[in-house]
């Protein structure tokens, strides 16, 4: 038999505008939060430097995903048309040199692998698929896909406390501040 309890989540803030937002972003980030993020309706630029998000590894991934695919598919061409059943086309030499014969499987394999690797590499960054977020049950955060701009500052950070979390946020011109709550299973 399991209860169900509340767990604090941490507290959600809206903003008036976008320059609200990301004047905000930068006073969290310089009080040394690390575990916090920012909702708008739209992209606004320069929020990712002002919440000091670093550069995303998802290039470097894909990178390396197009490179899995380029060396699998010189390996299978080569180990089929060389090595396992050597086709002579046209009295053309079967082995290395007949590497352009190979370019058309090489660059569909690189894209399909770098495609499959952008995919799933999302994917896990991003920390998906997640069916339900506690802030879902906030009374105002539906508002995030139409006009409001919000900041959720998580209770799992080491620098969130309850009072001064809020006193954080107000000072940053948050209005509407309200602390979400998730359930949890004990």
């Amino acid at each position: 038999m399991s209860t169900t309890r509340k767990r604090v989540y941490g507290y959600l803030a809206e903003f008036p505008s976008a320059s609200a937002l990301y004047k905000a972003a930068e006073k969290v980030r310089d009080a040394g939060f690390t575990k916090w993020d920012c909702y708008s309706s739209y992209p606004i630029h320069g929020l990712d430097k002002a919440m000091g998000l670093k550069r995303s590894i998802l290039p470097y991934l894909v990178f390396f995903g197009g490179m899995t695919g380029t060396i699998t598919a010189f390996l299978l061409a080569y180990t089929t048309q060389v090595v396992i059943y050597p086709t002579v086309v046209q009295a053309k030499p079967a082995n290395f040199f007949t590497l352009p014969a190979f370019f058309p499987i090489m660059f569909e394999l690189t894209i399909l692998f770098s495609g499959f690797t952008t995919l799933f590499g999302l994917l896990a960054l991003m920390k998906l698929p997640r069916l339900n977020h506690p802030l879902f049950a906030s009374k105002q955060f539906h508002r995030a896909t139409d006009d409001g701009f919000f900041i959720a500052l998580e209770a799992r950070d080491a620098k969130f406390s309850a009072l001064g979390s809020r006193s954080l946020l107000e000072e940053a011109g948050g209005t509407n501040i309200e602390l979400v709550e998730e359930e949890a299973t004990a």
